[in-house]
Parts: structure tokens; C-alpha cells; sequence
């Protein structure tokens, strides 16, 4: 296909890469087209255009000729890079919803007719998380009968002398001062911010780890498609515990703005390098388990089941080891992305969350995935009437 990958940053130029490494013509855009080289790489031959995300006639002349449009930029932008690749009659595709409108149903979805008279599709929330989790998600449902909750936890953590953030500064501003969004009793709800605190224990060596109630878009897509009772999200590691401790200080909030020295920009591979041999940034990590719990019915009793599966990201140190110079999230975040565009459906017309994607292509994303540097276990534990031991196959 012929790829315009709007925003060339952390995430989007690694995306570029793996997509021109698969046989894709890729071209980009970034408001910035200095920085997005120094992300691209002085050797990469991928092009890069000076392009305003806000500017809809920019785009379009930008991603004229191509078949299928990326943001890989700020959520923001969705609807407006969404009005392009409909002018262009491209396919769609991007890693985020911004959720300004309906806290609870991802704003793509509003486009889903328009798509369908121009016969294209459009994939949204197509990354790690969301994305890799939805799939794992719409996997458990579909081996039970009757879903009664999910959980999706994550890690996120950088072992570093100065504050060092995986995401973007814009992407971890709106996740701190977001209520978060869960699904309690088949209803939608608000949480408070940082609230609800938990031990959870993810695989070695992260073990035992302090999570907290967080803002992200698996709640406003997965209980619109598979029938649940509850669903929410937490997050843990030190960097979402450094924001805690701000919200707590009353130092983040929409009406405060967002201040560069809480939130630094995204550092380019050449800066990542530096830090590491500077000894500054020691090591970074990003880990996710989803967990569903729900009844698989048999001709003699039911049984309850939970379903987990954990995914295990490379850390900074292994990557460093295969010669990128890149965070834990955006690596994951690009790899998962571009399985989901190598199976992308262009035979498909409308616009599709990760769970709302044909089996075939969904089982073929996820053996995509455990053939690549990141893995997945998956285990099943029966739940038995209390008092009875728990049985794991």
C-alpha cells in the first residue's frame, strides 16, 4: 500500500519504518520536519513533509495519492484526519481516541456511514493499549458464554535520575487530569482521578505493584461490542505516581495549563542515547495484563472462569540491545500498530475498534505478535465455590 503516516515522533517514525521494512511505500508528515528526521534516522530515505495537523487542505495535498492515512499524531486530531482520508477515498487508521466529545464512545465511530458510502474502512485504537488489549479482550469473551468483568492493568515505569516520560507530553497532561472512565453495573461512570488504589501482581520481575484508576480507551469501545457487567483500567509505576503526587500538590489541572518542566518533550533516539551513556536513564519498562472473569456453560454445570493474559514488552535495555534508541511504550505501540495495518481489511467498509474486526483477522494480529519480540502467556483458572481450591490449565 502507499502509507501517509501523519506525526513523525517516537511512535509514528518507528511506524514509518516497520511498514516500509514490509514492503510499503511510506511517506510523512509532522509539523516539525527537522525533529521527525532526527527520529527517521540521517540514513532513512522515508520522506518527511512539513504539514499542519489543523490544517485539512494541508493534510489532503500532503497525503495525496496514498491508499491509506495514519495519525500517529495527538488523538486531537482524529476528526480532521479522518475528513481527509474520506476527500482522499483512502483507508483510515490511527492509535488513540480524544473522547471530547462522549467520555464513553470513541468519536470515530461517528464517521462509520460516511466510510461506508465511500467503501472504505477506517481501524481506530490500533496500539498496544488500547489496541493489543481489546484484541485479548474480544479473545477471553469469545471462550465464555457470559462475561462478568474485565480488568486491563498496566506498567509504565523509567529507571531515571530526572523525571522521563514514555508518552508524549501532551498524550500524559490529558491522562492526568482525565477522570477516568470505567464501567460499573452496565453503566458508564466517571471515577475520580487516582482513586480506587490496589496491590496487583504482574509477572517477574515487576512483581507486587501500587495501581490507580486511569483514563483510557478500551471503556469507551469494548462495552459497546461484547456484553459485560464491569470494566476498568489502572495503571502503575512510578511514572503515574509522580503525577499523583502533583494532583495531590493541586499542581495539575486543565485551568493550570500543561508546564514543560512536568511535562518534557518526547526525547529524539539521539537524546534517549545520551541519557543512557550519561548514565542518566538506566532502564524503562511497559507491561499489560488483561483479565476477564465470566461463566462457560456445559451440559452437566456451569463453570466460572478467569482468563488472563499477560503481555510482556522488551524493556530500554533490550531494545538498546537490537540497536534502537527508543521507550518500551513507543516500541510496542509501533509493532502492534503496524501487524494491525499488515492485516489491514481494506475488503471492509465502516469504521472498526480492534474487538469488531473479523476472527480470522484478529487470530491472525495475535499469532503476529507472539512471533515478534513482544510475548504473550495466557492462563485459564477455574473458579470453584469458596472454600474449594482454584484449578489452573
Amino acid at each position: 500500500m502507499r502509507i501517509f503516516i501523519l506525526g513523525a515522533g517516537a511512535t509514528g517514525s518507528l511506524l514509518a519504518q516497520l511498514l516500509e521494512r514490509q514492503g510499503h511505500t511510506v511517506w510523512c508528515g509532522d509539523r516539525d520536519p527537522e525533529r521527525g528526521r532526527r527520529f527517521l534516522g540521517k540514513k532513512s530515505t522515508i520522506a518527511i513533509m512539513e504539514v499542519n495537523a489543523r490544517n485539512l487542505r494541508g493534510i489532503v495535498k500532503a497525503a495525496k495519492g496514498c491508499q491509506l492515512i495514519v495519525n500517529a499524531a495527538a488523538s486531537v486530531f482524529n476528526e480532521i484526519v479522518l475528513r481527509a482520508a474520506l476527500r482522499l477515498r483512502a483507508h483510515y487508521a490511527d492509535l488513540s481516541s480524544h473522547l471530547a466529545r462522549n467520555p464513553f464512545k470513541a468519536e470515530q465511530f461517528r464517521y462509520t456511514k460516511k466510510f461506508e458510502e465511500k467503501n472504505r474502512a477506517a481501524l481506530i485504537d490500533i496500539g498496544a493499549a488500547p489496541g493489543l488489549t481489546n484484541l485479548l479482550v474480544k479473545r477471553a469473551a469469545d471462550l465464555l458464554d457470559e462475561v462478568e468483568m474485565v480488568q486491563i492493568r498496566l506498567y509504565e515505569s523509567s529507571e531515571s535520575d530526572d523525571p522521563i516520560s514514555q508518552w508524549s507530553p501532551e498524550v500524559s497532561f490529558d491522562e492526568a487530569v482525565s477522570h477516568p472512565r470505567i464501567y460499573r453495573d452496565r453503566r458508564f461512570q466517571l471515577g475520580r482521578r487516582f482513586s480506587e488504589v490496589e496491590k496487583f501482581r504482574f509477572p517477574d520481575p515487576i512483581g507486587s505493584v501500587r495501581v490507580v484508576l486511569a483514563a483510557q480507551d478500551e471503556v469507551a469501545t469494548l462495552p459497546h461490542f461484547i456484553p459485560m457487567r464491569e470494566l476498568d483500567v489502572k495503571i502503575g509505576g512510578n511514572e503515574i505516581d509522580r503525577l499523583r503526587r502533583w494532583h495531590k500538590l493541586g499542581k495539575l489541572s486543565k485551568s493550570r495549563g500543561m508546564l514543560r518542566r512536568h511535562f518534557p518533550q518526547t526525547y529524539s533516539p539521539r537524546m534517549i542515547a545520551r541519557l543512557i551513556r550519561q548514565g542518566i536513564l538506566q532502564n524503562a519498562r511497559f507491561a499489560a495484563a488483561v483479565l476477564v472473569q465470566g461463566v462457560k456453560r456445559g451440559k452437566t454445570e456451569d463453570q466460572r472462569l478467569l482468563i488472563r493474559s499477560d503481555c510482556t514488552f522488551p524493556t530500554l535495555y533490550q531494545i538498546r540491545q537490537q540497536g534502537r534508541f527508543t521507550t518500551p511504550i513507543a516500541f510496542a505501540t509501533a509493532h502492534v500498530a503496524a501487524l494491525f495495518i499488515k492485516f489491514f481489511p481494506r475488503d471492509l467498509a465502516g469504521v472498526f475498534a480492534p474487538e469488531t474486526l473479523p476472527a480470522e483477522t484478529r487470530r491472525a494480529i495475535l499469532a503476529g505478535v507472539r512471533n515478534s519480540s513482544l510475548r504473550i502467556t495466557n492462563k485459564t483458572t477455574v473458579l470453584k465455590h469458596q472454600g474449594d481450591e482454584d484449578e489452573e490449565f
